[in-house]
């Protein structure tokens, strides 16, 4: 009698803890066992576990182990519970069946199934492929009711990732809610307020690695906390690097915004994750509470868009850093130092040159523009000051009315629009049919009244946001000017009031410069909406 040295092989995927009790990891095995009480031909030598891994890939850590054992000789048998269990790939599967274990001389038996490749009257080969197809099609069936469920929960506001960002956990209520982690938000909003203050990413890590604050990926582990695996902050040393402060200070996800889906797969047979098109990302707003808020969080975008060199041996950035631009070819101006009698004096002027196009030779002197620019930045916080008392003295109430019935207005204009152009539409359609127009011209005109008809729906969803704002008083018409009124007692500019306020400053010459302020646009529209408002009083 041949003797069978074998290996009892056990799979558990995720989706089988539904199914615990007839597929677990014990019974699995105990179901072996009993297989093999009449079976003295057979001994089990050893037992390979995977527990929590899908069938339908093969490179898993004991399934590996296995088939070392079987290149190696130490094993001539597989035993299963059932087929599914070896894997529920098509091609991959058949492909060991059929090739890899009959090269081997392997005996393969999937117990419920009823397959003995000894025993040739018992292993029909039409069975096993239908098997394997099913098996491959409820693979299928399980990725697709995956995919669409997650679909929906992103679609409805829900966290679907299997780690949050730091500064945030899992709500113990609800596992799709993002809760604050109160340590872990503050040192967020640091990083944030450093940036702001202009430190570099570079120097915001060492300063909280010399502060000893945790790394994201040691503070999750430290306090068991769910943390990504395999990536390159997944390290026992893991320090803060400027790779993961930038990271941070990109993530939206602290302004209550979820953005989700920026990857996928091919299909449910390739893990491999591609990205998703922006446009393709599920974007919802108002999810959780913010750890930033949504203005300082535009900001940074836009500081880390600027230029931040540093003097020479030091941490803090030029004041006007970034925010300088020559008049005369709209190129970054750069800060020099000028040596007279003992004395270095400092300047601004245009690198480009005359021979690389710039017709202007700017260069100003960098305590005038000091001086120019803190004149006009306090005149401009007065009346910005001056605009909220107006404000005030008027009914905020009727205000919202009138900003409701305007939006109502639009919105009305907007639906009879469209309306419009589906008439349009189904006109253009009786036309063809008619012969009036030719098949090029309906293609034609088709894709305008779509186009126009897409547009004015986008116009319209946009405006029943905003409508939904000012009714529920989340509308952000005056908030803005918070952010200049923590400058009325402004006394010296610094570069932090220079960044919050200060969109870009425009040198023509030594005597002329234009200063695009931030909010200037939502000054120049409250200022609309208020003269309308008076206009009625």
């Amino acid at each position: 009698m041949q003797k069978f040295q074998a290996a009892k092989y056990v799979r558990l995927s995720y989706a089988d803890e539904k199914d615990r009790e007839s597929n677990s990891v014990i019974n699995q095995s105990q179901l072996i066992d009993e297989f093999l009480k009449d079976k003295p031909d057979i001994e089990v030598v050893s037992e390979k576990i995977d527990d929590g891994y899908s069938g339908i890939i093969f490179d898993r850590p004991a399934f590996q182990e296995m088939m070392n054992d079987i290149s190696s000789g130490k094993i001539n048998c597989v035993i299963v519970k059932d087929l599914s269990r070896l894997g529920r790939e098509y091609i991959e599967t058949g492909r060991y069946l059929r090739r890899i274990f009959p090269a081997y001389g392997v005996r393969f038996i999937a117990i419920n199934d009823n397959i003995d490749t000894l025993k040739d009257s018992n292993t029909d080969d039409l069975t096993m492929s239908i098997k394997n197809i099913m098996n491959d099609s409820y693979c299928r069936d399980i990725s697709v009711k995956t995919r669409s469920a997650l679909e929906t929960k992103r679609n409805n506001g829900n966290y679907v990732g299997a780690c949050t960002v730091y500064g945030y956990k899992k709500d113990e209520k609800n596992k799709n809610h993002l809760v604050i982690d109160e340590y872990a938000s503050k040192i967020v909003q640091d990083i944030f307020r450093m940036k702001i203050e202009g430190i570099s990413a570079a120097r915001i890590a060492d300063e909280l690695n010399r502060m000893g604050v945790l790394s994201p990926i040691k503070y999750k582990k430290n306090k068991g906390l769910p943390h990504p695996s395999g990536g390159y902050a997944d390290k026992d040393n893991a320090k803060w690097s400027a790779t993961t402060i930038i990271r941070i200070l990109k993530d939206e996800t602290y302004t209550d915004v979820l953005l989700q889906g920026k990857q996928n797969t091919y299909n449910y047979k390739l893990k491999n994750l591609i990205n998703k098109p922006v446009s393709e990302w599920v974007r919802k707003e108002d999810t959780h509470e913010a750890i930033v808020k949504k203005h300082d969080f535009d900001l940074v975008q836009r500081i880390m868009q600027l230029d931040t060199r540093t003097s020479p041996n030091k941490t803090n950035v030029y004041l006007f850093s970034g925010i300088l631009i020559c008049g005369g070819c709209g190129n970054r101006m750069t800060r020099k130092s000028v040596p007279y009698k003992g004395k270095n004096y400092y300047y601004y002027y245009c690198p480009t040159g005359k021979k690389n196009g710039c017709n202007s030779s700017n260069m100003i002197k960098e305590s005038d523009l000091i001086d120019c620019v803190s004149e006009n930045l306090k005149a401009y916080i007065n009346s910005i000051i001056s605009f909220e008392e107006l404000v005030n003295s008027i009914n905020a109430e009727r205000i919202n009315k009138e900003l409701v019935n305007k939006l109502m207005l639009q919105i009305k204009e907007n639906e009879i629009l469209i309306e419009e152009t589906k008439k349009y539409k189904a006109g253009l359609y009786e036309n063809l049919v008619s012969k009036n127009i030719s098949k090029e011209d309906y293609t034609v005109y088709k894709k305008m009244y779509d186009d126009d008809k897409i547009r004015l729906e986008s116009a319209v969803s946009e405006l029943h946001r905003e409508l939904d704002d000012v009714m529920n008083n989340r509308g952000e018409n005056f908030k803005w000017i918070e952010h200049f009124k923590k400058y009325s007692d402004l006394k010296e500019i610094n570069r932090k009031a220079v960044i919050q306020l200060i969109r870009s400053v425009k040198v023509f010459s030594k005597n002329e410069i234009q200063i695009n302020f931030n909010y200037q646009l939502e000054y120049e529209k409250a200022l609309s909406i208020l003269t309308e408002n008076k206009a009625v009083v």
